[in-house]
């Protein structure tokens, strides 16, 4: 069941590592982590994900790449990558957690399968266990692995749109959560075991003969996909593989559209960002319609990044000029050397922004990210949190960055000015 070089001011904070992007050739990149070691079913189904991955790779416009080396989580290893998928396992030390959380607030997309989700001691890493998936702890499994009818709850999720009302999985074994999902406003469940499907396993100890278990979902804060299935049927005394976690045209589709809408291919933001280079916009707040705006149209270093009634005005005007790994200067109309800047370098939430010029550092670099809306949100490159307002209504607010949220006062549209 387990699972050239120019020097930066003093001001400029050091360049993060680089966030996921397109690279040329495929549509989007695939990296998977695993374990294998622990358990010939999660084993097995790591070695046909590794064969079938790689098919569906060449005949969707997508590369895949397998890895024992969790370590790429820590060091920045998995940022020229749109997605990461946990084939059996999930990162262990507090390096390569820290980094994968970094991964995922700066848009990067994450499919997880069956036991990257086990675990008895979710406070041990609660953004994961009961943030990022928002299940807590394993509280019961079926035995042993079946197939279940599966209800298709929600058809307008770009990775379940070609589902139907009902199918049937492959065959697996089933995790039940401590946490009530439906409980859970970032949560939305895609797919739940059918009460058709009762009792579901085969041992009358082990099986489930009522209740509610998701067995796909999102989370709405990320780009992120779970998938209770990956353990394959076994004959554990030949180790022999009797079943395959992909026997179902169904739940593939599953996968692939998931896939293709977590890596910018389908149902989601284009790899080809629409944010031209050399247009001005403004950037409205979707949550009281101001705009970002230089205080007083000064553009000298430490002028205030504040909101302010719309007004048309080279203040209210920035261009997004790019650096590399999908990020980009925010450069103001009147001084285009100085850019959106995070005062400090500071990594805090709150951090006031100001002008400044640009040094290349990473407190001066914003990823846009675009979403269902059309409207953006705006990472910082060095801390992985988001530009935002401050939930006032007020003229002269000063805008800062906060752990993004998903809330209106980080979402901006953009409006082009001649």
């Amino acid at each position: 069941m387990v699972l050239g070089l120019t020097a930066a001011p003093a001001h400029a904070g050091p360049t993060a590592p680089t966030a996921p992007r397109v690279a040329a050739g495929p549509a989007f990149k695939v990296i998977a982590f695993y374990n294998g070691t622990w358990d010939a079913a999660h084993i097995d189904f790591v070695k046909e994900a590794n064969e079938w991955f790689p098919r569906a790779a060449a005949q969707n416009d997508f590369s895949y790449t397998a890895t024992t080396d969790w370590e790429l989580l820590a060091n920045g290893g998995v940022n020229d990558y749109q997605v990461v998928l946990f084939l059996d396992d999930a990162p262990k030390t507090a390096t390569q957690r820290a980094g994968f959380e970094r991964y995922m607030r700066a848009g990067g997309g994450w499919m997880g399968f069956h036991s990257s989700a086990f675990t008895t001691d979710a406070g041990s890493w609660p953004w994961y266990y009961n943030g990022l998936l928002g299940s807590g702890n394993f509280r019961t499994n079926t035995w042993g692995p079946t197939t279940a009818v599966l209800r298709t709850e929600d058809r307008t999720h770009p990775s379940t749109t070609g589902l139907p009302a009902t199918f049937t999985s492959a065959v697996s074994e089933w995790y039940g959560w401590s946490n009530d999902l439906r409980a859970n406003a970032n949560i939305k469940v895609l797919a739940s075991v059918d009460p058709v499907s009762f009792p579901l396993g085969t041992d009358p100890n082990q099986s489930w003969y009522s209740g509610y278990y998701p067995i796909l979902w999102t989370n709405t804060q990320y780009k992120t996909l779970y998938a209770n299935f990956g353990h394959n049927a076994m004959d554990y005394g030949s180790n022999t593989r009797l079943s395959s976690t992909f026997a179902s045209a169904t739940q593939n589709r599953f996968l692939l559209d998931g896939l293709k809408w977590l890596g910018g291919a389908a149902g989601g933001p284009s790899p080809a960002d629409p944010i031209s280079d050399t247009a001005w916009y403004s950037l409205a707040d979707d949550a009281n319609g101001a705009c970002v705006d230089a205080r007083a149209a000064a553009t000298a270093n430490g002028t205030p990044i504040q909101q302010y009634t719309c007004n048309g005005t080279a203040a209210q005007q920035f261009q997004f000029r790019p650096t590399d790994g999908g990020y980009t200067r925010i450069a103001i109309r009147g001084n285009p050397q100085q850019v959106v800047d995070v005062t400090g370098a500071s990594t805090a939430d709150n951090a006031p922004l100001q002008l400044w010029s640009y040094g290349g550092g990473g407190n001066q670099q914003w990823r846009p990210v675009r979403e269902a809306s059309g409207a953006y949100h705006f990472t910082a490159r060095h801390s992985g949190k988001c530009l935002s307002t401050t939930g006032s209504t007020a003229n002269s607010v000063r805008l800062v960055q906060h752990t993004c949220d998903n809330s209106a006062a980080q979402s901006f549209h953009l409006a082009e000015h001649p």
